[in-house]
């Protein structure tokens, strides 16, 4: 028997860590810059803006969509023409809240980059910690998903938002927008008193109310800065308050992560007396808030579809008919995954997440707005991305059916007009084994 030492014990924790992460490169090459027009010929466009047009064009120079419409549209006399006959275009899925280049397997340490250690670190951005070379980055696109709001978590102020591409040698080349407003976890306002709790209902009471003080007490803080600032320019400069400046003055958002009733009345209250722009991620009981969320024309990032009710006496469908509900209320929304760590490995299944939601109601255009426009608009990226419009970035791919069918493949895509690699580790292993079966001869030769 080897007896281990702790220092050759932590050597090899330590080892086993660094070779999941070594394992986690991606070694698909990144696309080059568009270098000469493309047109998508006879093709089912779906436009999100403005409707489906049956065998249509879109035609895209320098990475921006230059026409789209009814006919062939010449781009110059050495465009590159896509036939597509019984095809559907569709602008890039944005999936509006995840973690995705934050975190690589939920089980290995080493491989987490999603939070600081602090509970207030408004200065953190989440696109300086994205790994261009994560291996969940070309399997989620591999379905369509082309854009995403990655959100840092932690503490009671993690961060800011980014809006990254999901195609780049550096995080630099994936940001489409590095700071695109401030994460807040909004404290649990219901007290627990499961069997595991191990605070007393007191202990709960005290910790929810310093959460909620501290919250205040650093937008104060801000707030004088900002006014100390304003009068005298000598003010030596605080990175932590300067990163909160665009909520406060210029009207970014506070991604709020809320899911109870009582969270979501909390932070609506709380944003509207600040004057904030609040944006509610998660939303689990949004439709019990309906009418709170209109009056002050708050957001809501819905937390997916695909998982179980949160209670024993909810309904089944709680999950799949939030959508449906939330839409027929008229609340501004938008459907995201799981946003945490254990979900980036299946960012991929958005478009499943808005299936299940017309399978309880939702209507089929809606659903398709919320994986693509509506998640622009809330991440403030529709001047760029969310539908296939003239003037709009070419992020935008080919499918063989319907995208909100399980069974319909992504067939190529395009970022910036740049074509992008849709193999991955998946479709290598499914070519491993498929040769593997040949050679047995269970499968037939192609």
């Amino acid at each position: 028997m080897i007896k281990l030492t702790k220092t050759l014990t932590v050597g090899l924790i330590a080892g086993l860590g660094l070779a999941h992460m070594a394992q986690a490169q991606d070694l698909v090459h990144k696309a080059p810059p568009q270098d000469k027009p493309i047109a998508i010929i006879n093709a089912t466009i779906h436009t999100v803006s403005g409707g489906v047009i049956e065998d249509g064009t879109v035609l895209f120079t320098d990475g921006v969509i230059r026409a789209v419409g009814a006919a062939h549209l010449r781009g110059g006399s050495h465009e590159r023409i896509i036939h597509a006959k019984g095809k559907h275009v569709y602008p890039g899925m944005i999936a509006a809240s995840t973690v995705i280049g934050l975190a690589e397997v939920a089980s290995v340490r080493a491989t987490l980059d999603y939070a600081e250690t602090g509970d207030v670190s408004p200065e953190v951005r989440a696109a300086v910690s994205v790994n261009p070379d994560s291996w969940l980055i070309p399997v989620t696109r591999a379905n369509g998903v082309l854009t995403v709001g990655v959100m840092p978590q932690g503490g009671t102020i993690p961060g800011r938002a980014s809006v990254m591409r999901m195609d780049g040698w550096t995080w630099e080349d994936m940001a489409l927008r590095d700071d695109a407003g401030l994460v807040i976890n909004w404290p649990r306002m219901r007290n627990i008193t499961a069997w595991w709790m191990t605070k007393s209902e007191g202990d709960q009471d005290k910790e929810r109310a310093e959460a909620l003080a501290k919250l205040d007490d650093t937008f104060d803080r801000a707030a004088a800065y900002f006014a100390a600032k304003a009068a005298d320019d000598s003010t030596p400069t605080d990175v932590r308050y300067e990163a909160m400046r665009g909520v406060m003055q210029r009207g970014a958002p506070v991604f709020v992560r809320a899911q109870e009733l009582e969270q979501i009345q909390s932070a609506a209250s709380w944003s509207a007396k600040r004057k904030l722009r609040c944006v509610i991620v998660g939303g689990r009981d949004a439709h019990l808030a309906a009418d709170l969320l209109k009056k002050h024309d708050i957001s809501v990032i819905v937390g997916g579809t695909l998982r179980t009710p949160r209670r024993s006496d909810s309904n089944y469908d709680e999950a799949y008919a939030l959508p449906a509900k939330l839409d027929a209320a008229g609340v501004r929304w938008c459907l995201a995954g799981g946003g945490n760590a254990f979900s980036a490995a299946n960012e991929r299944n958005l478009p499943d997440h808005a299936g299940m939601a017309v399978a309880f109601g939702l209507d089929p255009a809606a659903a398709l707005r919320s994986i693509t426009l509506s998640a622009a608009e809330i991440l403030g990226v529709d001047d760029t991305l969310g539908s296939i419009e003239v003037g709009k970035a070419a992020t935008l791919f080919i499918a063989d059916g319907d995208i909100l069918e399980i069974t319909t493949s992504v067939e190529a895509a395009f970022i910036d007009g740049r074509q992008i690699d849709l193999s991955n580790k998946q479709t290598a292993l499914d070519a491993k084994y498929r040769d593997k079966y040949r050679q047995l001869g269970i499968l037939e030769e192609k």
